[in-house]
């Protein structure tokens, strides 16, 4: 299987709840569609929101895989057509 490789990456690691989706969101909005989001959080609660947002939004979640002390990179590809 070929990596999936991003076309930008986001680390929110800092932030907390919403700014999490709230940047996660801005950087999305300037990729062209179909583009990958690479986006790095940690906390229960950026973990849950992030992707369950980005799905709402109709965006895909390609991966979600655990870093190292306790953080996470989560994959986005854009929704086509926005």
């Amino acid at each position: 299987m070929t990596p999936v490789i991003a076309d930008a990456v986001l680390d929110i690691t800092g932030e907390v709840c919403p700014m999490t989706y709230v940047r996660t969101k801005l950087a999305l909005e300037r990729l062209a569609p179909g583009a990958v989001l690479e986006v790095h959080l940690k906390g229960s609660e950026p973990l849950r929101n992030v992707p369950r947002s980005a799905r709402e939004e109709g965006h895909t979640v390609l991966a979600l895989e655990e870093l190292a002390a306790g953080a996470f990179r989560l994959l986005l590809r854009k929704q086509q057509g926005r």
